[in-house]
């Protein structure tokens, strides 16, 4: 019997609170899940934390400063990548209730809306796993698995 070995593709989502609202944005020109919603997110690159990677993320997509010692991992999920089955994703949510700056739409080239939505009434068109996400960490849930586990 031989195992193969996969690769895991770490990344970090921001998921952004205020009154019962979250922060989503809206993938466009990207190539990857274009016209739905997501949450301000992108792979850990080499050499960096989830933390340093949401904090870095943060920054490029929103002009929003966070504090390491702020942020608080909500929820983590296991799930596969529509690319391939041997290319599996672990993701990690986490959350804030301080930031520095005005939340602006800093990548307009590949984010053409950045809005606050009801957290019971999210847009339809936002990606499935990251509406499994909001609800469990809605629910508490600390883990989850997306995909065909």
């Amino acid at each position: 019997m031989s195992w193969e070995k996969h690769t895991n593709v770490p990344a970090s989502y921001l998921v952004l609170l205020r009154d019962n609202k979250v922060l989503l944005l809206r993938r466009f020109n990207t190539g990857y899940e274009d016209g739905n919603y997501s949450l301000i997110a992108w792979h850990v690159d080499p050499w960096e934390t989830f933390t340093q990677a949401i904090i870095r993320e943060a920054e490029e997509e929103a002009w929003i400063s966070l504090r390491p010692e702020d942020l608080r991992v909500v929820h983590v999920m296991h799930r596969d990548s529509w690319q391939s089955l041997d290319n599996e994703r672990v993701d990690v949510f986490f959350t804030i209730e301080k930031w520095d700056g005005e939340i602006v739409n800093k990548e307009p080239h590949k984010c053409d809306d950045l809005s606050w939505f009801d957290l019971w009434d999210i847009p339809d068109n936002t990606i499935p796993y990251i509406k499994q996400a909001l609800e469990a960490i809605h629910n508490k849930n600390f883990y989850s698995e997306y995909g065909r586990h």
